[in-house]
């Protein structure tokens, strides 16, 4: 399992504006191409979303479905793009003060090969692209107007 920290220097209101947005996807979290479709009510439990994640020509079309949302707090989601697999991933916010919000971001494979196939050098890849999609997430709440 990969666990990553970010302080980030917005109100979690502000960050969770941006997790909450599922077309912002694509712009910072790491390895999605495209954003294909959102559904309407994202992020409630059982919503998707439709992306397309990896390099031209050879990405894929997937999506990732919400299993658990508390706004503000927490949001997990099941992350598809077969034939690689699916992956659990878990944001959570918890507010410093009035200004800052720590998020953890954890993953873990859930199913196909890359479950299979773990390996440290895995998870040291794993690691280093959610700590640069968090650094991403940060550049774009940092940037927001807070939500009214």
């Amino acid at each position: 399992m990969a666990v990553v920290e970010k302080v980030i220097e917005a109100p979690v209101r502000q960050v969770w504006a941006v997790l909450a947005d599922g077309w912002t996807y694509s712009d910072w979290v790491v390895g999605t191409a495209h954003m294909r479709d959102v559904d309407q009510d994202w992020p409630r439990v059982g919503t998707r979303l439709h992306h397309r994640a990896g390099p031209w020509p050879f990405s894929l079309e997937d999506c990732s479905t919400v299993l658990a949302c508390e706004p503000e707090r927490k949001l997990v989601l099941r992350v598809q793009l077969w034939p690689a697999g699916e992956a659990v991933v878990t944001f959570t916010l918890e507010p410093l003060g009035t200004a800052q919000t720590r998020v953890l971001l954890a993953e873990d494979f859930a199913a196909g090969p890359l479950r299979w196939i773990r390996t440290k050098i895995n998870d040291l890849v794993l690691h280093l692209r959610n700590e640069e999609t968090l650094d991403r997430l940060s550049d774009i709440a940092e940037r927001e107007k807070t939500p009214a």
